[in-house]
C-alpha cells in the first residue's frame, strides 16, 4: 500500500443518531456485491451497500441499544444483540423479524456459523453464558415480537429452541463478543473478566483460555484469508491468535495508546486501530510494529473497525454516530475515482 492510498477522503455514512457499537461486512456474493450492517445505541441496525455505503434499510423492532449485528455467510439473514434483553433474527432482504430470542439480561453478542442458510445462532451477554439456538424449527410469523404460532391451531407460541449453553458459572463477567470458528465446531468468547475462551461444541467443554492485559474491546476473525486470524483489542495491546488452533498466540503488539478496536489486513500485513482516548484511526506495520499513518475524520472515539471482504477498504464506527469508509488500495475503487 503506497502512501497515496489512504489520502482519499473517507465516505461518511449518516443515518444513525447515537454511537456506533459494531460493524460487520458480508462475504462477497455471487453478483460481486457485499453488504455492511451497523449496530447502534439508537436501537435501529442498518443495512448498507458494502462498496458505497448507500443505505438499503433499517431493522425496526428493538427497544434498547443494539450492541452487535452480523450477517450470515450468504447475507440472507441478519442477527442483532440488544440491551432490551433479546436477540433478533431478520430476513435481510425484507427486513422482517423472523425470531425474537428472549434472554434474562442484556445481550451483547451474536454469531452465525460460517455457512450459507445457517440453522443455528449463538448469543451471549450479561447472563455470562453462551447460548446456541436452533432457528430452523420455526419460521416467520406476522409479528416481530414473538415466535410463530404452533401448528396445532391453538395459537400458543412455539419458542425457538435453545439447544445448549456454554460456560455456565465459568465466565467472570459479561461476554462482549462471541465468534463461531471456521470449522463450525468451535465457539470463542471474549468477556469482561479479560479472558478469551475456546469451546468445543462436540464435547460442550472449554478447551483453551488466554488472559489479556486489559478490558477487551473488539474480538473478530479477519475475513480476508482461508486461514483466518483472530484479532483482539485489549488495553494498550492488540493480540493475534490462530483462527484454527485454539489459544495459539501468533503475535502481540503493544502501543502507547489504548486500543478499543483492531482489524488486520493479512496480505498487506498492516493493522488498523481505534481507541477510546482520541478520535484518530492509526495504521501500524504488523511486522515491525511501527506507526505508518494517522487518519483524521471522526469526532468521537472509534469502537469498531472492519475490513471489506475484498480488502480494498475498511469501515470504522464511532461515538460520533457515523460510519466511515476508508480506501485501502492504490487503484480507483467504488466511489473513489
Amino acid at each position: 500500500m503506497g502512501s497515496e492510498t489512504t489520502k482519499a477522503v473517507p465516505l461518511t455514512c449518516h443515518g444513525h443518531s447515537r454511537p456506533i457499537t459494531h460493524l460487520n461486512f458480508s462475504p462477497i456474493l455471487e453478483d460481486d456485491q457485499f453488504y455492511l450492517i451497523s449496530a447502534c445505541k439508537d436501537n435501529n441496525p442498518m443495512l448498507r451497500d458494502g462498496a458505497t455505503g448507500d443505505w438499503i434499510g433499517t431493522f425496526i423492532g428493538h427497544k434498547g441499544a443494539v450492541w452487535q449485528a452480523r450477517l450470515s455467510a450468504d447475507a440472507s439473514l441478519a442477527a442483532t444483540a440488544s440491551a432490551d434483553f433479546s436477540a433478533k433474527i431478520w430476513d435481510s432482504q425484507s427486513g422482517e423479524c423472523l425470531h425474537t430470542l428472549t434472554h434474562a439480561h442484556i445481550v451483547r453478542a451474536v454469531a452465525f456459523p460460517p455457512q450459507p442458510n445457517p440453522q443455528l445462532v449463538a448469543t451471549a451477554g450479561f447472563e455470562k453464558k453462551c447460548r446456541i439456538f436452533d432457528i430452523s424449527r420455526s419460521t416467520s410469523s406476522q409479528s416481530a415480537t414473538s415466535s410463530p404460532t404452533s401448528p396445532n391451531g391453538t395459537g400458543s407460541p412455539t419458542p425457538t429452541p435453545c439447544l445448549w449453553e456454554l460456560g455456565i458459572g465459568v465466565h467472570g463477567g459479561p461476554i462482549k463478543s462471541v465468534i463461531w470458528g471456521p470449522d463450525r465446531n468451535t465457539i470463542i468468547t471474549a468477556a469482561d473478566d479479560k479472558m478469551i475462551r475456546w469451546w468445543d461444541l462436540r464435547s460442550n467443554r472449554l478447551v483453551e483460555k488466554f488472559e489479556v492485559e486489559g478490558v477487551v474491546g473488539t474480538c473478530e476473525l479477519d475475513p480476508l484469508s482461508k486461514h483466518p486470524t483472530l484479532s483482539v483489542a485489549a488495553g494498550k495491546s492488540a493480540y493475534f491468535f490462530s483462527g484454527t488452533q485454539p489459544g495459539q498466540l501468533l503475535k502481540k503488539i503493544t502501543t502507547p495508546k489504548d486500543i478499543a478496536a483492531v482489524a488486520l489486513h493479512p496480505k498487506q500485513r498492516k493493522i488498523v486501530t481505534g481507541g477510546a482516548g482520541d478520535t484518530w484511526v492509526r495504521i501500524y506495520d504488523f511486522d515491525d510494529e511501527s506507526e505508518l499513518e494517522v487518519q483524521k475524520g471522526h469526532h468521537g472515539p472509534i469502537w469498531t473497525i472492519s475490513f471489506s471482504p475484498d480488502g480494498k477498504m475498511y469501515a470504522t464506527g464511532s461515538e460520533d454516530g457515523t460510519v466511515k469508509l476508508w480506501k485501502f488500495c492504490s487503484d480507483p475503487y467504488g466511489l473513489w475515482r
